[in-house]
């Protein structure tokens, strides 16, 4: 088949579940206002607008989304890609949907709280998977998330701070319309918190669980250029990864290994290629590689950016650069790599070699205090915070339990012989293993 007529198909495929996705929005903006324990942030306005005034929740959703397309006009101005223009009949077409699908469901009216309840979890998964299906069609962004996507690009702020920002203003938005025109609080409630904390979960879980739908959409020109033979890549390479709790010694260990093996060394150095390739200050990438505070934080964090492609939160952008220098790296040599989930990263390659280094607290309170010199002394509490947060960043990137002894293929309690033996220990290992 033609590439024009491949394009011009892959077009209309992607029309068509726009569209549908639209329509099933439609259907969950409805299920939450039957619901009537709150709709989501992004509706509440138009809801309580239409309880007060003659217009229908479709009709101000229109006229909401027609102004933050003139918000975003206002911006750009010159700069502004007229193409965007076609977030206005995807509003039209989204606002009268809501209004069809709120007659179909004008009889539904739960009985009691549990189905109450229900029913605003059926309208979260109805809207998540309507939005997944507009993102996926990659046709243009709803005006909000556009929105989002000028402000944080324009002004250099994070993506996922602006849409967090604009959310809480929708309602605030509403909280004040709401008692300015109704003199009470309509729309908002536990409904809306619900909403707000699962819709991104849900949008990523349907992602992740239902690739057909990309895989339907992918032309075969991509699919064709999406075909990478591996098999040959590492073949020439042998890697060896170090993964270890601070203060065992893990880095010395590595560089002791890589010395003796006669290959290169990456820890710190990958700080530099990472600076180089991102512009990224090296404090900056200090302070977020291999640690993350807490997961479900993040994890809830994270969810804004599921409403949108091409955005990603600055911890994945670090990470998915620093994988492909990692990767890049062991294709073209061979070395000893400290950290960065690594083990994980390269657990294709054919001649690698994953070691975990571990130590009592004692032992690392000592080196860490004494030949780390950290400026405050070092104890049991900052131990536990330290391998917290180095295992909530293996989860979360690696979905791996970072301290489970099967990631690796040997593991090391460096306090029972110091570093430079436990460094001859894993060389003795590598050999038997003759990569």
């Amino acid at each position: 088949m033609k590439k024009e007529n491949i394009i011009n198909i892959n077009l209309i495929k992607r029309l068509f579940v726009f569209v549908v996705g639209l329509i099933i929005m439609s259907f969950g903006v409805s299920f939450s206002v039957k619901a009537d324990i709150g709709v989501s942030p992004i509706s509440c306005v138009p809801y309580i607008y239409s309880v007060y005034f003659p217009l229908t929740i479709g009709e101000f959703t229109i006229l909401l989304n027609v102004l933050f397309m003139g918000i975003q006009i206002a911006i750009l101005r010159k700069k502004y890609n007229p193409f965007q223009l076609v977030q206005l009949p995807a509003i039209i077409v989204f606002g009268y949907c809501i209004d069809g699908t709120m007659f179909l469901v004008e009889s539904l009216i739960p009985s009691n709280y549990i189905e109450q309840l229900i029913l605003c979890l059926i309208s979260c998964a109805a809207l998540a998977f309507g939005i997944l299906l507009v993102v996926k069609s990659r046709l243009t962004y709803l005006p909000l998330e556009g929105l989002v996507v000028v402000i944080s690009k324009t002004f250099k702020k994070e993506f996922g701070k602006v849409k967090i920002s604009m959310d809480t203003l929708m309602v605030i938005l509403g909280v004040i319309s709401s008692f300015v025109f109704l003199n009470h609080l309509v729309g908002i409630r536990e409904g809306s918190i619900i909403a707000a904390l699962s819709i991104g979960a849900m949008i990523k879980y349907f992602s992740t669980n239902l690739p057909f739908i990309e895989n339907w959409l992918a032309d075969e020109v991509t699919k064709e250029s999406d075909v990478e033979d591996i098999s040959d890549k590492y073949n020439n390479t042998f890697v060896i990864t170090i993964s270890r709790e601070y203060g065992s010694g893990g880095h010395e260990i590595g560089k002791y290994i890589a010395k003796e093996l006669g290959v290169a060394f990456y820890d710190k150095e990958l700080i530099d290629l990472t600076s180089q390739k991102t512009g990224y200050t090296h404090e900056y990438i200090q302070e977020n590689e291999q640690k993350l505070t807490n997961s479900l934080l993040y994890d809830l964090y994270e969810q804004n950016f599921n409403y949108v492609n091409d955005e990603l939160p600055p911890k994945d952008v670090l990470f998915l650069i620093q994988s492909k220098i990692i990767r890049d790296i062991c294709e073209k040599e061979s070395c000893v790599i400290v950290g960065r989930c690594a083990n994980f990263i390269l657990k294709d390659h054919p001649n690698c070699i994953n070691v975990f280094i571990h130590a009592n607290n004692e032992y690392r309170k000592d080196k860490i205090n004494k030949i780390y010199k950290v400026k405050s002394p070092f104890g049991d509490n900052d131990l536990k915070d330290s391998d917290e947060k180095r295992a909530n960043y293996c989860m979360h990137f690696a979905k791996k339990d970072w301290r489970d002894a099967t990631n690796y293929h040997i593991t090391l309690d460096s306090s029972l012989y110091g570093s430079k033996v436990s460094a001859k220990k894993v060389i003795e290992f590598i050999k038997e293993r003759k990569i």
